[in-house]
This record gives C-alpha cells, structure tokens and sequence, in this order.
C-alpha cells in the first residue's frame, strides 16, 4: 500500500518522497491524505480502510467526512460504505489547506561535513528524528538546520521545494544531504528518484551470513496488520520493488558485519531486507533483534551480548557513503562518515571475544 502522507513513526522511502507533490482536488478542496490500495486489496468499506491508516481518527469521524462529501476514490465523492477496490486511489479532502506544523529554528549541534550555496550535508546522530511529526515536535534535524541557515534569505524551512530530500529513521546514523534552494532540491529529487545516488551502509547483524556477498530483491510494504512495521512481499504483486546488495566485511561467528549498497530507497528496506534472509540487525528493537538471536546458552555469553546491547543502545547501522551529482557544478560528489563510536565499541567487543573463543564448527 502505498501512502503520499507523512508518519514520522517510521521514515518514507525516499523515491516516494522526493516524488510526492500535493496536489488540489479543486479550487475549494485540499488534498489531506492520500493512500493507493495494493493489487491484492481485499473488498473493503473505505471507513475502515481508511480508520486503518490515519493515526488518531476514528470510523465515526471518517464517516461524517464521507458524509460530508470529504472522502474520494479515484476523485469521486463516496459514501462510509463504499468498498476500496486493488488500486484504488483514496483520498481524503477538506475546504482548508492541511495544517502545516511550524518549523521552529533551535539551536542544536549538528555536524557539518559539507557546505556550500547549493546544499548541506550532515552527518546525523543516532537517536535524532528528521523532520518534526506526531511525537517529535521539536528537536529534530530540520530544526536545527531552520536555526543554522536561519540567516539564509533564500531557505525557507517550511517551503516544500527546498530542505530534506531523503530521510534515514531516527534510530540509524549517518548522512544526509539538505537543499538549500529550489534548483538544489529539483535536482537532488530527481537523483534519488531515478536511483543514481551512491549510498552504503554498514550493519551488523545476528547470525553468520552463509555468503560473502549476496543480492536481496524482494518487495517491501507496510505489514497488514502492524502499520510500525514493513514487511516483505516475495510473491511480487504487493508492495514496491526493493533491492539491496550486501558484502561481509567480518565474521563474529553469532554474528557479521556487513556492508549493504542501496539500489532502492524503501523504508526500513536494510532492516527488513537482512530479517528477511535470517539475519536481523544487532539490536534492532523494532524487528527483534533486542534478545539474543544466535549463540549459547552460557552465562558468560548472555553477560557479553548485553554489555552489547549496552555499548549500542540502538540498531547497528550506519550511513557510512552518500555520493550523488551537484546540482550546480554537474560533478559527482562523495562523502563518507566515520564509524560512531558506539558500534565502533560494539565491532571491538565482537572482535576481542572471537579472538578467545574457537569458532571453527560455528554457523
């Protein structure tokens, strides 16, 4: 299922984003929520369908927007009843535009690894949110971008043609690049969509990856049940197409670094992708990588894998490599972040217990 909305419970891909312009349905009506049914949507009321998928509401307020005429389906009005058919394209519109939250420049250290007239690229801190959302008000990067370039005359934090034109979930560290003008973000935009930016991540994850490279190509969406989650579709007729390549850097026996090239920009797409083939990221609370997935029973191991869990209180994984055109000079650009300091403990603590452990029968 697709969704041209905003959920900062989780990161939207990045094609999808760098895609998505609001539309009007009219010129008295406003787009406030979109959402497009998968191939395989089972027959639904669009009540339901739509309660599902928009936090914070309830089936009774859907209905008074149906009855209200606020309810769309391939831009048509339709009763609470009406049943969301594969492809159909939902909408929900009202008379005013979409409440915008407000950007409020604060003053928060970021780390700055490029600057010019045309972009900003920083290299983001685990546990910062991007852009404000349900929740996350304030303190988020765009924030303190707002508050960096707040003496810019031609960056407008709230103007939708400028800013962040891909998101990494709060969780992940790592790089990203911000427009600072219109020409910036249309060029950048279209980059990301079209899949031409370089980006690699490194990870590690539990278990002793069989294979020194490999290639995931499977379809990610949101799971049906749990919209925290995405999940993966192998039969191919639901979801979007989502491709990662991995390559082991090190082998920890009950677990691996890896290094993972993205063909795709899907959300959560590594997280999901290594679950996928047994191989859910250290700690990664969300996918179930906070308890102990491959190893002993011994009291020593348990104590060492939660002093890892200590050293990297988050999923291991790092935006390490983002290189793309600029859009001003037409040259390609690339930037590479260090390791941050809690998986760099955490790979040095892998390191230190395999150099005393023998690891010869290990899987």
């Amino acid at each position: 299922m697709e969704e041209t909305t905003w959920n900062n419970d989780f990161e939207e891909d990045d094609e999808q984003f760098s895609a998505d312009f609001a539309e009007q349905t009219d010129e008295s009506l406003y787009e406030h929520f979109r959402f497009v049914a998968d191939k395989g949507q089972s027959l639904l009321r669009v009540d339901k369908f739509l309660t599902d998928r928009i936090e914070g509401t309830s089936r009774s307020r859907i209905q008074q927007a149906a009855d209200a005429n606020y309810v769309l389906a391939n831009g048509v009005a339709v009763p609470s009843n009406y049943k969301v058919k594969p492809l159909d394209v939902i909408t929900v519109v009202m008379d005013r535009p979409r409440h915008e939250l407000e950007i409020i420049p604060e003053d928060i250290p970021i780390n700055i690894v490029y600057e010019d007239e045309d972009v900003l690229v920083v290299n983001k801190a685990a546990g910062m949110v991007v852009h404000p959302g349900h929740g996350n008000y304030t303190g988020t990067l765009i924030n303190a971008v707002a508050w960096h370039l707040k003496d810019n005359d031609q960056f407008e934090a709230k103007d939708p043609r400028m800013g962040i034109v891909h998101r990494i979930d709060k969780d992940t560290s790592g790089l990203l690049v911000v427009a600072k003008n219109p020409m910036a973000k249309t060029h950048l935009g279209y980059q990301f969509f079209r899949k031409t930016t370089k980006r690699q991540y490194i990870a590690v994850v539990w278990g002793n990856v069989k294979n020194d490279t490999g290639v995931i190509d499977v379809n990610l969406g949101r799971h049906p049940t749990n919209r925290l989650w995405m999940t993966v579709f192998p039969d191919g007729d639901t979801g979007k197409h989502a491709v990662t390549h991995y390559k082991v850097l090190e082998r920890y026996g009950y677990a691996t670094l890896v290094e993972c090239h993205l063909e795709t920009g899907r959300t959560h797409q590594i997280r999901v992708h290594m679950k996928h083939i047994g191989h859910t990221l250290f700690n990664d609370e969300r996918y179930g990588g906070d308890i102990i997935l491959r190893g002993t029973y011994q009291t020593k191991y348990r104590q060492f894998i939660y002093n890892c869990f200590n050293t990297c209180r988050r999923q291991a994984l790092h935006a390490q490599t983002l290189g793309f055109v600029h859009p001003r000079t037409g040259e390609e650009v690339f930037f590479e972040s260090p390791i941050p300091e809690d998986m760099r403990l955490l790979i040095e603590k892998w390191r230190r217990y395999i150099a005393n452990e023998d690891w010869e029968d290990i899987y």
